[in-house]
């Protein structure tokens, strides 16, 4: 009997990036989320939005969900965050 060892790491290599500076005011700004699409982050993105808007006077709030909640953002998801000027990722269950 042989055992089977399986690597549970991404394929690909994750190339390092520098943080984005701090905004100095959220106000006029774009925000984004990205869900996991998994039932505990619908009232928390909805409480943040509302947040968002009321005290910090955002501009716009984008919520996209992702295609399965284990894999990275879908390509069309990282392609509109460039457009964001933050980006708040989430998870729940």
């Amino acid at each position: 009997m042989s055992i089977r060892v399986l690597d549970p790491t991404i394929e690909t290599t994750a190339s390092e990036h520098q943080a984005a500076p701090r905004l100095s005011t959220l106000k006029g700004k774009t925000i984004g989320f990205i869900s996991n699409g998994k039932e505990g982050t619908s009232g928390f993105f909805s409480h943040l939005e509302k947040l968002l808007y009321e005290k910090y006077h955002v501009a716009n709030v984008v919520l996209h969900i992702k295609s399965n909640y284990s894999s990275p953002a879908d390509l069309h998801i990282i392609d509109e965050v460039r457009m964001w000027d933050a980006a708040i990722s989430g998870l729940g269950d």
